[in-house]
């Protein structure tokens, strides 16, 4: 973990909804090694088991629970299940989202709502679900958001996330004024392009998609997740104690050339857009 001290984190309990795989999992990964104690959560519990199996060796402790965000009902469980295992909840970090690219006309109020209720709501309800309790119980405590670099610009072709992301965003910075009297603070992530399995497929279908992304970064390459994690590992950790309502672009520099990830695609035909969108449901 490079500069950190093994106990940066040491008896913190972190709970990650979208746990499971990509980002989630290498925050996850990099917090273990510091010392804290991790809840993830996903919709796909298989697919928790096992990554819990993998992260929980050397006494290391990964407790897991399936849980679709969309349901604020199941967020309750989650959280009370999370507590009922560690006692407590020191960290969440908001990290379940969905995205794919489309020309916002073709888009249907039910891929709008797919969006939105696990970008907007998901994190609404799980923010709500912790902050209320450690209000309740009078424990401190610290929220991490997972935004994107277009939250505050916006970006053609992937609205939904836009006006989801530009949400969050806006929870994240009315909260650190509202809520740090009880002692919580919320801090945020914006990442530009960061590969994982499941986003890039729907994002970056082909190649030459692809190689778009990185001919936009003026660093030449897109991030690894060992990068963002430890950036998160300090945004949590209590040296970034005084840090409330900041929102941290770690991107290569893409948003100073140019606002709008996805503006170039304005260049992609109608027959394209057809191709691409048979490419992206093959990726889910």
């Amino acid at each position: 973990m490079g500069p950190f001290a093994k106990d940066l984190l040491k008896d913190k309990v972190i709970l990650i909804t979208g746990g499971g795989t990509g980002l989630g999992r290498a925050m996850g990964e990099a917090f273990l090694e510091l010392g804290a104690k991790l809840a993830i959560a996903g919709r796909r519990e298989e697919v928790l088991k096992q990554t819990a199996g993998e992260m929980g060796t050397d006494g290391k402790e990964v407790y897991f629970k399936s849980c679709d965000v969309r349901d604020a009902a199941q967020v309750q469980e989650l959280v009370e299940a999370v507590e009922r295992h560690y006692g407590k909840i020191d960290v969440l970090v908001n990290n379940a989202a969905g995205n794919f690219i489309s020309p916002t006309e073709r888009l249907s109020p039910r891929a709008v709502d797919a969006v939105l209720n696990i970008v907007l709501h998901g994190t609404f309800y799980a923010t709500l679900e912790v902050g209320k309790r450690w209000i309740e119980a009078g424990h401190a405590g610290t929220m991490l958001n997972i935004v994107t670099t277009y939250a505050s610009s916006g970006s053609g072709f992937v609205v939904p996330s836009a006006a989801a992301k530009a949400g969050v965003l806006a929870l994240t910075r009315s909260l650190a004024v509202e809520w740090a009297r009880y002692g919580i603070r919320q801090v945020a992530i914006a990442p530009g392009p960061f590969p994982t399995e499941g986003a890039w497929s729907r994002l970056s279908p082909t190649p030459e998609l692809e190689q778009k992304m990185v001919d936009r970064v003026p660093l030449g390459r897109v991030g690894s997740p060992e990068e963002l994690a430890h950036l998160a590992a300090f945004l949590v950790s209590d040296y970034a104690s005084y840090m409330n309502g900041e929102v941290v672009t770690i991107d290569g520099g893409e948003w100073l050339r140019g606002a709008g990830q996805f503006n170039d695609l304005l260049e992609v035909t109608g027959e394209q857009w057809d191709r691409l969108a048979e490419l992206t449901r093959k990726g889910k």
